[in-house]
């Protein structure tokens, strides 16, 4: 690994770490689920600047938009479809290196080159929710993201 990945790296850990103290300090208190996700996706928007932060809520049968920051977006997506689709299927965090190669892709935004979806469960283990990111970069996301993504939406 090269020097100049594994500072960025460690940088990368840092905002993720400050991020998390910050979201769980403003969270505390907070028993709204839609203000809590306002506020997360735009601390994480802000914090990496990427191409799109949101979430999507389980309504019924479908995945139903909420609150998020970055260009317009799908507003319904249906079980198993497309990366969001496909985590609440699965039940599993999705990265996704380049979402032009990832089956079924529902394309939002053509500027959207890679995406990582978190699933976020309520006390029993049943998904409420999850959290898309997506990037106009190749590869943008890794275990690091994955790692405190997953810890961040447990705060929800």
């Amino acid at each position: 690994m090269s020097e100049e990945l594994i500072i960025a790296q460690g940088d990368k850990e840092a905002k993720y770490n400050l991020l998390y103290t910050q979201i769980e300090s403003l969270t505390h208190n907070e028993n709204d689920t839609i203000a809590k996700m306002a506020n997360i996706a735009a601390m994480i928007h802000a914090t990496f600047g990427f191409w799109w932060t949101g979430f999507y809520r389980v309504v019924g049968e479908e995945l139903v938009l909420g609150p998020f920051q970055g260009p317009l977006a799908c507003t319904r997506i249906a079980y198993g479809k497309g990366v969001c689709g496909t985590a609440w299927k699965e039940n599993r965090t999705q990265v996704v290196y380049d979402v032009d190669l990832f089956p079924g892709h529902i394309a939002c935004s053509s500027a959207s080159r890679s995406e990582i979806v978190i699933p976020i469960h309520d006390n029993t283990g049943e998904i409420t929710a999850l959290l898309d990111i997506d990037s106009e970069h190749l590869g943008t996301f890794d275990e690091c993201d994955r790692m405190w993504l997953e810890k961040i939406v447990e705060l929800l």
